[in-house]
């Protein structure tokens, strides 16, 4: 008998060029190609795998419709508070309410926030964390609340970098299993092959375009990418406004994995990203990494989870160490070695979303031989 889980997010990608939890979609797509799982998900509105059933109603698709719209909760949180916090606690509810109607035996939560709307029936859970899952338990009285919701109930902590594992041990250990759980990689990434076809180094940069995931890119690149022989390459969506692009920044919109793949990756010198964002592990680091890129990237804890210090990259704390490490990137057979050992460290961290898929469904197994 195939387990019944139903799987629930509150970011998904409504088409193919949408970047918003694209991540989820990938883990959805892979938990559907198990034979021995039969899923349910409650997601805004996207494409789903024919074979995945839809929790949400119509009023559920609505609404999450128009929260995407408005830039999700954590937006408006930040822009406008009282509204986020009405739309937090509906949310919470229309989560809660169809979880309590499921008759998966399993539910697999996606952000820890979203572990509030568990409904009381004993039922195991796990629970994927990312990099701001963390900020939110500097809230008052969150971590009471969270515990609350995990007493009583089997449940996994499975963050996706392991730096994120020490502090929730700490705040959850007590009440909750706490296990890493890396993501995957599209399989497309590890079959690149780079090659510089006329001696320009193009770095790129894939980010949502807002202050905190764009750092100080501006201000450090400006003196770093005017010569003819050295380009950047900027890809993603504006996510706020009053952000002025240089002159010199080669802009390009939003791009689709599949334009990244086969027309960007191949021809960079490598990845930049000076992100002072609260990340948990970027998944277009694994990505560039899978595809035989050294990253240039600031130094932060999911960075350093990553990146290892002249191994398959470099980290940089001022705009003098970027610049350094632009010039000893370029060197063409150290970028060649690091290419290299990028891309065996992403076949080692990571693998590809089947990989991923198995290591949550040894948690489901894991947690129902534990209740049992």
């Amino acid at each position: 008998m195939s387990l019944r889980v139903l799987l629930t997010a509150t970011s998904y990608p409504s088409d193919e060029m949408d970047w918003k939890g694209l991540f989820i979609r990938r883990i959805v797509e892979a938990l559907a190609r198990r034979v021995d799982l039969g899923l349910t998900a409650w997601l805004p509105p996207g494409p789903l795998p024919e074979n995945v059933g839809r929790a949400t109603v119509a009023d559920d698709d609505r609404w999450l419709r128009s929260l995407m719209d408005a830039g999700g909760i954590a937006h408006l949180l930040r822009r406008r508070p009282l509204r986020g916090i009405v739309a937090a606690a509906s949310l919470l509810r229309r989560q809660r309410r169809s979880l309590a109607r499921s008759d998966a035996g399993l539910f697999h939560v996606n952000w820890l926030q979203n572990a509030l709307a568990l409904p009381r029936d004993g039922r195991p859970a796990v629970i994927t964390v990312l990099g701001t899952d963390m900020q939110l338990l500097r809230l008052p009285g969150m971590r009471v609340l969270l515990r609350r919701a995990l007493h009583g109930r089997r449940t996994a902590i499975c963050p996706n970098a392991e730096w994120m594992v020490a502090p929730l041990e700490q705040a959850f250990g007590d009440v909750s299993r706490v296990q890493y759980v890396p993501f995957g990689v599209d399989g497309c990434w590890y079959q690149i092959r780079r090659h510089a076809d006329d001696g320009t180094n193009r770095w790129l940069c894939v980010s949502r375009l807002t202050v905190a995931k764009l750092g100080p890119l501006f201000e450090w690149g400006e003196t770093c990418f005017t010569g003819a022989q050295r380009e950047l390459h900027l890809f993603g969506p504006r996510q706020e406004a009053g952000i002025s692009i240089p002159d010199w920044v080669h802009y390009h919109g939003p791009a689709t994995p599949d334009q990244l793949c086969k027309e960007w990756f191949p021809r960079a010198s490598g990845l930049v990203t000076l992100s002072r964002h609260a990340e948990g592990r970027p998944q277009v680091m694994l990505e560039a990494m899978a595809a035989g890129m050294p990253i240039l990237a600031s130094r932060l804890p999911a960075h350093a989870d990553l990146v290892k210090q002249d191994r398959n990259g470099r980290l940089c704390d001022d705009a003098a160490e970027f610049s350094a490490g632009l010039d000893a990137l370029e060197d063409p057979i150290r970028n060649a070695d690091m290419g290299r050992n990028a891309r065996e460290a992403a076949h080692a961290l990571a693998g590809d979303w089947d990989d991923c898929a198995a290591r949550y469904v040894d948690v489901y197994r894991q947690l129902l031989a534990e209740r049992q």
